[in-house]
């Protein structure tokens, strides 16, 4: 098959990913493989790539928000059948024994594995996963539309729970890239009005197309206090504005797998009245559930730019850069 691996660590600009030819995976026996037609590329793509994450393996086939078709089940699968539409998200396995994972939180398992850094992701034409562990994709979402809710979906959609945020109150997105631009249309689902932050234009004005009440950047001065926030960017510079921009009990949560480091906060200025500031650690597969029946209800849309698996280094690049208006996705076959 072919796939877009990664043998070395190196900045983007360096075109460290290779395209190259492999043999195709076979399922384990608690394993399907899946076709791939479309992959989703992350931030963490890039943290990975980059080595701001330090990899457990190399070479590595990057890629954790994948769509396709099941072609292959290992003889302990009852779930899923050759010709399910699924999708495989960066939680890739947990050991389900744990305190962690007794007690819904099994995104904390210490053993854990995810896709696209334990074990080869979706930047390939096939690609195995644990059948417990793929999602089923709404018939009424293309392969392409639907990659970015594996990841950037999913992630803003437990930032939004753990934000704590309710229906009818003030919420702000530092931000406006993949996971924001899913997460704005939730909230206006909960019929929140939503403040938008960004330093581009064309995020802001997707912001305000999908329904941002105000856009500005992090140095405008803001209308309203707000009662929840999630910074999907990965600048701790942000969190002090962030924090002072809450009402009296606000929670500001941190969407990230990486931040840059965080600025000293003033006690009184940025934290009391109870404030709470939380991070965002993977996410759980009730989230994935939730959030893919959701989507089929609502109809999320998913604004993306499609590239080939050839040109993954140059669409990375876009994204690091901030070019990318939405999410990038690979379209694969």
């Amino acid at each position: 098959m072919k796939a877009v691996r990664l043998s070395q660590v190196s900045p983007i600009d360096s075109h460290p990913l290779e395209i190259v030819e492999v043999e195709a995976p076979v399922p384990q026996a608690d394993q399907i493989r899946m076709r791939i037609e479309a992959c989703g590329l992350c931030h963490t793509d890039l943290h990975e790539i980059e080595g701001e994450l330090t990899l457990p393996i190399l070479p590595l086939i990057p890629g954790h928000q994948v769509v396709g078709r099941v072609d292959q089940v290992g003889p302990q699968v009852a779930n899923l059948k050759v010709g399910d539409r699924v999708g495989l998200a960066w939680l890739g396995h947990t050991c389900q024994q744990c305190p962690f994972c007794r007690s819904d939180h099994e995104n904390l398992c210490e053993n854990a594995q995810f896709t696209g850094f334990h074990f080869d992701g979706g930047y390939a034409e096939y690609a195995v996963a644990y059948a417990d562990f793929v999602y089923r994709i709404p018939d009424n979402i293309s392969a392409v539309s639907a990659a970015p809710l594996l990841c950037a979906g999913i992630i803003g959609y437990r930032s939004l729970r753990l934000s704590e945020i309710k229906p009818g109150q003030r919420l702000g997105l530092y931000g406006f890239g993949a996971s924001a631009h899913i997460a704005i249309q939730i909230a206006r689902h909960w019929g929140c009005e939503v403040y938008v932050f960004s330093r581009s234009a064309e995020h802001r004005k997707l912001a305000e197309k999908l329904g941002a009440v105000w856009t500005g950047k992090i140095e405008d001065p803001l209308p309203k206090k707000l009662h929840g926030s999630v910074i999907f960017a990965p600048a701790g510079s942000i969190v002090p504005a962030a924090m002072e921009h809450l009402e009296k009990a606000g929670v500001c949560a941190l969407a990230g797998i990486y931040m840059s480091e965080i600025p000293p906060l003033d006690y009184e200025k940025h934290l009391y009245h109870e404030k709470i500031l939380r991070s965002v650690t993977a996410s759980t597969r009730r989230d994935g559930i939730e959030l893919m029946e959701l989507a089929g209800e609502i109809g999320i849309e998913t604004t993306t730019q499609q590239f080939p698996l050839d040109q993954a280094n140059q669409a990375l690049q876009l994204l690091k850069t901030g070019k990318i208006n939405g999410a990038a996705v690979l379209k694969i076959s």
